[in-house]
């Protein structure tokens, strides 16, 4: 019985100590991040964009007012649903969320799951990890190339509707026109490169977003590139910046196998050094 009890005390102080680590990567990552958003921006301008093709000046003009501070990296809270099952039965839990957005440099999401088994954790650049009951890995992934191309995919996506100061012209960041209301994104960071494409209305606003994200959520458990994407909407205006506030995101977007796995409403968008 001793030895029984020795060794669950063993354990336990084993999966403290873990998560405690877990805690302060995401910490010391966060701060990293953070430190990359310029104190002084320069403003928007749209000569900046005006070399661009019309659908992504469009884009621009509509998602950035003249004279915003360009800020890069975003803080966000978020509230809504995560699916822990399939499109046959979904099993929505309810998230709250908060997050920091520095493409191309990387992101932190730290998510809670409301349900009965209270599953929490981060994802990243670097990894995947959640637990649940607070301490009892379920999944721990990352520290790959196959982990930091499909991240890459989901922040540059991501940085479309929340950071779009972020894609302005510049090195590694590339636009055309795929047609009237449709323009594509690619950014190249050292040997990762992701393209994404924004559908747009008449006014530049986007209606969704979908691009090929390397992904294992298929059947096999293998990765290979498979059609993602999102709806935007409820858009508001925050220090300059029109952002959309609700996304449903999925895998399969655009094919009969489009399952909508997360639905996020922000609580919160801010550019502010001085916010946490």
């Amino acid at each position: 019985m001793i030895f029984l009890y020795s060794t669950l005390f063993l354990i336990g102080t084993a999966l403290i100590a873990l998560r405690l680590a877990d805690e302060h990567a995401d910490r010391a990552e966060w701060v990293r991040l953070a430190a990359l958003q310029p104190e002084r921006p320069a403003p928007y301008d749209p000569s900046l964009v005006s070399e661009l093709p019309e659908p992504a000046q469009r884009f621009f003009n509509f998602a950035i007012t003249p004279g915003t501070p360009l800020y890069r990296v975003a803080k966000l809270r978020m509230e809504g649903q995560f699916s822990l099952g399939s499109k046959a039965a979904p099993n929505y839990q309810p998230m709250r969320a908060e997050q920091i957005l520095a493409a191309p440099e990387g992101f932190v999401w730290r998510m809670r799951l409301k349900g009965p088994m209270l599953i929490c954790g981060s994802d990243s650049s670097c990894w995947t990890r959640f637990r649940i009951l607070g301490l009892i890995p379920v999944a721990r992934q990352g520290g790959n190339s196959d982990h930091a191309r499909s991240a890459f995919g989901r922040y540059v996506a991501e940085a479309v509707f929340w950071t779009p100061a972020a894609l302005l012209p510049g090195p590694g960041i590339t636009w055309e026109a795929v047609d009237t209301d449709t323009a594509r994104v690619t950014l190249s960071s050292g040997d990762l490169s992701q393209s994404v494409s924004i559908h747009m209305d008449k006014e530049g606003q986007p209606t969704h977003v979908s691009f090929m994200r390397w992904s294992n959520a298929n059947p096999e458990k293998t990765f290979r590139l498979q059609p993602f994407g999102g709806i935007l909407s409820d858009f508001r205006e925050i220090q300059g910046f029109r952002l959309p506030y609700q996304v449903d995101a999925g895998n399969g977007f655009g094919t009969d196998e489009y399952f909508v796995f997360f639905k996020a409403r922000i609580n919160d968008i801010h550019f502010d050094h001085n916010k946490r």
